[in-house]
């Protein structure tokens, strides 16, 4: 029976015994991908950094920590305010609800979103009406 409740609460499948293959925990995606960017899954699930992931290859993680102030223009797109440097995230429906209470802009505001991720060009022209695309990262 604890074998069982174990199982259920873990969800795992695998008994408390036995041991991970090499040791190791595997790893788990906790967080929706969107497109344009992760959202945590949980309640009470909350990002310590938010990764910036550009086109090029290059990745910028901020921490939520150092993060002053997030402003949305629907005109100028989202900005960020991190130890006093302007982060600029410039696209379309930025703050479009993707689900039910799901946006990008408020999940930013609740340490929800683990990262963006900025389109290439193809997925720029074949995302779906109404769905958020950052279009362009600056920092």
């Amino acid at each position: 029976m604890t074998d069982r409740l174990l199982q259920r609460y873990t969800g795992n499948g695998r008994r408390a015994e036995e041991p991970f293959e090499n040791g190791l925990a595997p790893e788990t995606d906790a967080a929706d991908d969107f497109g344009a960017f992760g959202w945590l899954r949980g309640i009470r699930e909350r990002a310590v950094m938010l990764e910036l992931r550009r086109k090029d290859g290059n990745i910028l993680a901020v921490g939520y920590g150092f993060l002053d102030k997030v402003a949305f223009d629907p005109s100028e797109g989202i900005t960020l305010s991190v130890a006093g440097q302007k982060i600029r995230l410039k696209g379309r429906n930025l703050n479009a609800e993707v689900r039910p209470t799901i946006r990008l802009f408020e999940g930013i505001a609740r340490h929800r979103i683990p990262w963006i991720r900025e389109a290439d060009h193809h997925e720029g022209l074949t995302a779906a009406d109404g769905a958020p695309v950052v279009d362009g990262m600056d920092w």
